[in-house]
């Protein structure tokens, strides 16, 4: 196969490889042949399928398959020996070629030529924090919170309770709702209600009903209420105190610690907690090498489609989390455009990342996979079934597998960067 490569910009490349019709159509003769001798086909004895037949059966298939492994196996042999560094994906299509010649074009960007790569200059500060009992207690103490029930009572509103009430409100010439009442509820102290409010309602029983007059601030988020004063109307329909659980056998029991042992209970807490601190402080040092490297070679010209690609896949995930909390709207055509920045970013990073790791010869530890992969298990009810599950799906082992070794070259950057440690507490850490 002819080969040839010309530079169409700064970081653009373009491929072109051709190759003479026969020597195809003599690799798909060939392998139809393979194919003929051990075929079973219903009306015919093995072996006897004619060839005709054999090639309506599976030609196209073969000539796809041929030419595919054809056109790979130039495309890598002509990047190895031009000394190229691929960035994202080539753009192969075809492309008219001489008589007797099948001809295909490949675009494509390669790495920047980012010079010395000298991490020592770096400054990362490197988070160090660790599980504490009292950690632990926290953490029991949310799982009761999530577990409070509510129980109904016959008197004044104290703080800490839950109020169920009916209002209505005249902002000026408005009123909010226009007809009728909104119903809603809240927990005394919690934050969620203007303060004014919460205090208004304390000492209030199950229906009695008050009016009143409050001044919301300026940038409260209902705008009939920004920045005025309203007269609002309150009935109390439902008053309640909470009623916490105790960290009893059944308790322990109820978040799968069959024994009901407070001791097992509390160390199945910390290997939760310590796993979410690991990774926590992954993150943390992630966007601290991060920073430093963007700091450090943001003058590099990046490849343009990859970022641009980049954009386009954090705006869909924008997308898809917004839908998750009930937005049914599509994505615009230029949505990708306000992510350009942050994607340029973390391209950069990723591209970094990767010339550190081939300049340094840095391999993917299958051990650090397997650890990394039992701690994705853990947290499910069948380990053993998702450690299977990743083993037997090649995309979700590769996106295993590259996340580790990001996380590889993120620590051999760290160790050898001039850094601090910085002790946190548990909170700490794992706040975004």
């Amino acid at each position: 196969m002819q080969v040839s490569v010309e530079s169409v910009g700064n970081l653009e490349r373009r491929m072109t490889l051709s190759l003479p019709a026969e020597q195809l159509e003599s690799a798909v003769a060939d392998r139809l042949r393979e194919i003929a001798r051990g075929a079973k086909l219903k009306g015919f004895r093995p072996g006897k399928v004619p060839a005709k037949v054999i090639e309506q059966r599976y030609g196209q298939q073969v000539r796809s398959e041929i030419l595919d492994r054809m056109l790979g196996d130039s495309f890598r042999n002509a990047i190895r020996e031009n000394d190229l560094q691929i960035a994202g994906s080539p753009r192969i299509q075809p492309a008219q070629g001489d008589d007797g010649q099948i001809a295909f074009v490949a675009d494509f960007e390669v790495v920047p030529d980012f010079g010395d790569i000298d991490v020592s200059k770096l400054k990362v500060v490197r988070h160090t924090a660790e599980v504490t009992d009292a950690d632990i207690d926290t953490m029991i103490e949310n799982l009761r919170l999530q577990r409070r029930s509510w129980t109904a009572v016959d008197r004044g509103v104290e703080k800490g309770d839950m109020v169920e009430f009916e209002t209505w409100s005249q902002a000026g010439d408005t009123r909010v709702p226009a007809e009728g009442v909104e119903r809603g509820a809240d927990v005394i102290g919690s934050g969620m209600m203007l303060e004014a409010i919460e205090q208004a309602l304390l000492g209030m029983k199950a229906g009695e009903s008050k009016q009143f007059d409050a001044e919301f601030p300026a940038d409260w988020r209902v705008p009939e209420y920004a920045g005025r004063t309203v007269q609002v109307n309150i009935t109390v329909t439902r008053v309640a105190q909470p009623v916490d659980p105790e960290v009893d056998a059944d308790f322990i029991r109820s978040f799968g610690v069959k024994s009901g042992e407070m001791e097992q209970f509390r160390a199945e807490i910390r290997s939760n907690l310590e796993r979410e601190l690991k990774g926590a402080l992954m993150n943390r040092l992630r966007r601290e090498v991060g920073e430093q490297l963007v700091a450090a070679y943001q003058h590099v010209e990046l490849p343009s489609k990859l970022v641009e690609n980049e954009a386009r896949s954090m705006a869909l995930q924008a997308l898809e989390n917004s839908r998750r909390q009930g937005y049914q709207g599509g994505l615009p055509e230029n949505a990708h455009e306000q992510f350009m920045e942050p994607a340029r970013k973390r391209t950069l990073v990723g591209l970094l990342v990767g010339e550190v790791a081939r300049r340094n010869e840095l391999r993917l530890d299958p051990r650090r996979v397997n650890e990394t992969l039992r701690l994705i298990a853990s947290t499910y009810e069948e380990p053993q079934q998702v450690i299977e599950l990743y083993r037997n799906d090649q995309n979700l082992m590769q996106g295993l597998q590259a996340r580790v070794m990001e996380e590889q070259v993120i620590d051999w950057i760290a160790e050898r960067a001039e850094h601090t440690e910085q002790q946190l507490t548990f909170a700490e850490a794992i706040r975004q």
